[in-house]
């Protein structure tokens, strides 16, 4: 019996070894992500011969010889190229050893060189093969190492490009099964119970899997609440790789200088930029960009600043007979926000309200900087003055002058080795279509009446010859607005229609107001690009691609009432028919409380004070639920003796006997045996109860037998104790 118990015991405890095991391999598998370890399978074999030696528990001189040669071994084929453990071979890695211990020493751990620190590794996993064995096989105590790996999962999972979806699972399937045979274990060699289904291991293994896999199964396929906050990888990716540059990249969060690589996925930051006090919600430019280079945009020509007198800003976005109204507004950045640049809606006209800063205007991208002394100086707050536009959509649309030739040349650029789908989309988009404006609505409704997301995460690089534009086209179709916003200007330049890129910010939310001005507060979120689009008889006109995004331009139709009244004659008359009056329907009663009853309910809201009465009446509950837990879990078990009284029943009431009185300050010292406990229980209460009940228990527990009182007596003894504790 006893060989057969060992057996049994090696057996559990050789799967739960195993299961150490498979949970180590999860701390290994993402070096090949988040490291520049290339030959990780070296490192699995070595962590399977280290495990696989001290399954079998060799003498410890002989674990360390045969774990130590593989070692060596191991270190020679990926690192030596002389014979193995040749004279030569021992002075190499001497060498090795004494100059990276004395970097070691020394701290300088960038000198550590890869034999080195594969050498350290190694012995990592070594010591994590012993320490593991003494976890799970020694002390059954697997919880921590199954937390500490969860934690590492999840950790790799959230803060680098190792995706641990897969990993986590193996992890919960192989911690749950490693978790019930250590319970099941513990409980065989505390209690000493013998059960003859523990003999057949696959009677109790196999449910054991079942549900677990079972769990995995559902939680893998249930549904998951979307991520409460951004994804920071894009973002710690976009800052290694652009460290060093000295240069903000696109994926720099909120607005950027450089937009010559576009792609790739950046974080969402609600930091507030600056507050503007308007009357009229707008874009905010910054500057466009005119030379797309199949990565990105570029300006085709150095800046050229012109200096701007007395704070008015000669900058024309559009025609002198464009409708316009005279607004003023104020900028103020937040904090160390500001930037060297204007902030400015369309239709400026004048800057003021800085001391000593002169605004030089970039001919080239209608950027307008401020300086003091000539250098550029951060702008805080400032004043602005400018003729709001609004675009008459017939006029747009009747546009008959021929572009200016420098506009043509400058703004219908693509490059050399340019897509030519892209075109042919552009002009399937727009067949049928006449007017400019006509084919510069149809490719801006393109966007929205098809198949694109706007995404921010998730979003690919284009590679070094592979075109921006295309791939977003044909192969992605999701991404943000300067996906979106190129796409259309080069787009629309396939068809000789003039177009540029813009970059700014939009109109922002309102958090205030101070009589008829709105305050807007503009955040990093809110950075933004789009398209403007010239016509000659009108100027620069912005259009929104972007998907899920609002032209804050304003446009109009003009009304002629004259061509309406010749419209309304030339029409044929036609005889309107005659049609009875319909009364409206009267609703049932019961539908009209019905009615009235959704309508109250639509209107309900629920109050601060009725969650906090509603979270103080769920706490006081649970307070009285744990302050009384002992009573009814006492009623529990005495409703239980009455209606199912055998061995299990009679054990589940002992141990609660046992916890009852360690809760009332008599608990049972771990050097004393049941018998002494019983007699110090019974002294203090005058009765012999307890040791009578521990008497029956122990035979029950060793014996398997409760023959000597009847199981009525035992429950008998058992309230009367319980009612001498509980008083």
């Amino acid at each position: 019996m006893n060989q057969q118990k060992k057996n049994i015991t090696f057996l559990y405890t050789a799967i739960l070894y195993l299961c150490g095991f498979f949970l180590f391999l999860e701390w290994l598998y993402p070096l090949e992500t988040i490291s520049d370890t290339s030959n990780i399978m070296v490192f699995i074999v070595y962590t399977f011969f280290c495990f696989f030696i001290s399954v079998f528990q060799l003498k410890w001189w002989l674990g360390f010889l045969l774990k130590g040669f593989a070692l060596l071994f191991i270190l020679n084929g990926l690192y030596f190229e002389g014979t193995f453990l040749s004279v030569l071979w021992m002075e190499q890695l001497n060498s090795e050893l004494s100059y990276n211990l004395q970097a070691l020493f020394d701290q300088q751990w960038y000198y550590l060189t890869p034999i080195f620190r594969s050498f350290l590794f190694l012995i990592l996993i070594w010591l994590m093969s012993y320490l593991l064995h003494y976890w799970f096989v020694q002390m059954k105590r697997v919880f921590l190492f199954i937390i500490l790996s969860f934690i590492y999962l999840t950790i790799l999972d959230t803060f680098t490009e190792y995706d641990a979806s897969m990993p986590i699972i193996r992890t919960f399937i192989m911690s749950f099964i490693a978790l019930g045979i250590a319970n099941l274990v513990k409980e065989v060699d505390k209690e000493s119970i013998r059960f003859v289904w523990a003999k057949n291991s696959m009677g109790w293994m196999a449910p054991l899997i079942l549900i677990v896999l079972l769990s995995a199964v559902v939680g893998f396929a249930a549904p998951k609440a979307e991520p409460q906050w951004p994804d920071p990888v894009p973002f710690i990716y976009s800052a290694s790789k652009n460290a060093g540059s000295g240069e903000a990249g696109i994926q720099k969060v909120g607005y950027g200088e450089d937009d010559s690589n576009l792609g790739g996925s950046f974080i969402q930051d609600d930091t507030p930029v600056f507050n503007a006090f308007t009357t009229e919600d707008h874009y905010w430019r910054i500057e466009t960009k005119d030379m797309y280079t199949g990565q990105g945009w570029v300006t085709s020509a150095d800046p050229s600043y012109e200096l701007q007198t007395e704070g008015a800003i000669n900058l024309d976005t559009f025609a002198e007979g464009i409708e316009t109204e005279t607004v003023q507004a104020a900028i103020e950045f937040h904090g160390d926000e500001a930037i060297n640049k204007l902030v400015y809606p369309y239709g400026i006209s004048e800057a003021e309200g800085i001391a000593g800063v002169e605004f030089y205007l970039d001919t080239q991208s209608d950027a307008i900087e401020g300086r003091v002394n000539g250098t550029a100086t951060n702008l805080t707050s400032y004043q602005l003055t400018y003729d709001n536009p609004s675009f008459e959509i017939n006029a747009l649309r009747e546009n008959t002058e021929d572009d200016p030739a420098d506009i043509t040349e400058r703004y219908t650029q693509t490059p050399d080795a340019f897509p030519e789908r892209v075109g042919s989309l552009a002009e399937e988009i727009t067949a049928g279509y006449e007017s400019r404006y006509d084919k510069v609505k149809a490719v801006e409704r393109y966007f929205s009446s098809n198949d694109f997301e706007y995404r921010t995460t998730d979003i690919p690089d284009p590679s070094e010859d592979e075109d921006y534009v295309d791939q977003f086209l044909f192969e992605t179709q999701a991404g943000y607005c300067d996906n979106f916003s190129t796409s259309m200007v080069v787009m629309l330049r396939t068809l000789d229609i003039p177009a540029r890129w813009v970059k700014g910010f939009t109109s922002g939310e309102i958090i205030d107001n101070e009589g008829e001005t709105d305050i807007y507060q503009v955040k990093n979120s809110n950075a933004h690009s789009w398209v403007e689009v010239y016509f000659p008889e009108s100027g620069w006109v912005p259009f929104e691609p972007t998907k899920g995004f609002s032209n804050l331009s304003d446009f109009y139709v003009e009304f002629d009432p004259d061509a309406e009244a010749a419209a309304e004659e030339e029409e044929p008359e036609v005889p309107e028919l005659e049609r009875p009056e319909q009364p409206e329907p009267e609703l049932p009663e019961e539908d009209s409380a019905s009615a009235e009853t959704q309508a109250n309910t639509a209107s309900f809201s629920i109050k601060w004070w009725q969650i906090a009465i509603a979270l103080a009446v769920a706490i006081a509950i649970g307070i009285t639920v744990y302050k009384t837990r002992f009573r009814w879990q006492t009623k529990a078990i005495t409703a239980r003796l009455h209606n199912q009284q055998d061995a299990k029943t009679f054990q589940d009431a002992y141990h609660h006997l046992m916890k009852l009185l360690n809760h009332y300050g008599y608990g049972k010292a771990p050097d004393q045996t049941l018998r002494e406990f019983a007699e110090q229980i019974d002294t203090h209460y005058a009765s012999n109860e307890m040791r009578r009940l521990t008497n029956s228990y122990e035979q029950m527990i060793y014996r398997n037998d409760i023959s000597q009182l009847s199981l009525n007596e035992l429950t008998q003894l058992w309230k009367n104790l319980i009612k001498r504790i509980m008083g």
